[in-house]
């Protein structure tokens, strides 16, 4: 048997995974309250509401030291994974296997409105497992990274007068100031200036050198062949390809015809 620190040892496992969820619409018609009773009577399910097959078969295993590209047009599945991976959403058919916890990015360090960029890292930090003393030893290091303080003492203002790029930037300096069995970052990067988005792939590097598991799901394929070493492509919630970043996204943008 391999010992858990291998790098032979997946960090995660998706086996034959589907994930179905409804999506209410409006109502429609006259005589709802006869309309219920009939459909109740027949067993019919409510008009206006749909199914949504999001996902659809989809295996792979991921091994620590990864940092995994998830691309794929709007609607194809994406963010779904993303939530069945962190556990926030479960799988209608298949499993989903992790080893340690993982942490989905703007979920695990989510932020409050109301309350000033200090205190929501504090409570960021408290929300992804860090006790006050780490919080108190990382602080600088997080206001710092983010960058939201350049232009003016913003830390101290309330969440609600930030922009959402702003928003964004502190929420993944949160983020990336613990080590993570595995990280799931959902368009986090296409946030922020060039200086920015270079600290945020420089600190997924250490994130895997420290043998962590990063997924990264961008719109921009550019992040994903210079952050991630290996890309999944997926297509109408189905797994269309899976390898080397920069062949698998050469194949997507030959399909879209857009780079």
């Amino acid at each position: 048997m391999a010992d858990s620190t291998s790098p032979g040892v997946p960090t995660v496992v998706v086996d034959d995974v589907h994930i179905t969820y409804k999506v209410n619409g409006a109502r429609t018609g006259k005589g709802s309250a006869t309309s219920a009773l009939s459909r109740l009577a027949s067993r019919r399910q409510s008009p206006g509401v749909r199914e949504v097959h999001a996902v659809k078969g989809v295996s792979f295993a991921a091994y620590k030291g990864e940092a995994i590209g998830l691309i794929g047009s709007n609607g194809s599945g994406k963010s779904t994974l993303l939530k069945a991976i962190a556990g926030l959403l479960p799988a209608t058919k298949g499993r989903v296997h992790t080893q340690g916890q993982p942490s989905l990015l703007g979920v695990n360090a989510a932020l409050m409105s109301d309350l000033t960029g200090e205190r929501n890292v504090v409570l960021g930090g408290l929300a992804m497992g860090m006790s006050r003393d780490e919080i108190r030893e990382r602080y600088e290091g997080i206001v710092d990274f983010s960058g939201i303080n350049e232009k003016g003492d913003f830390i101290t203002l309330p969440m609600r007068t930030y922009s959402s790029g702003m928003g964004a930037r502190l929420r993944f300096s949160i983020a990336a100031a613990k080590n993570h069995d595995v990280l799931l970052i959902d368009e986090a990067l296409s946030t922020g200036d060039a200086k920015f988005q270079r600290r945020s792939k420089e600190r997924i590097i250490e994130l895997r050198q420290q043998a962590g598991t990063v997924f990264l799901v961008s719109h921009h394929n550019k992040s994903i062949t210079e952050t991630c070493d290996r890309a999944i492509w997926l297509e109408a919630g189905t797994l269309r390809m899976d390898g080397p970043a920069k062949e698998v996204v050469a194949a997507y943008e030959k399909f879209t015809g857009k780079k």
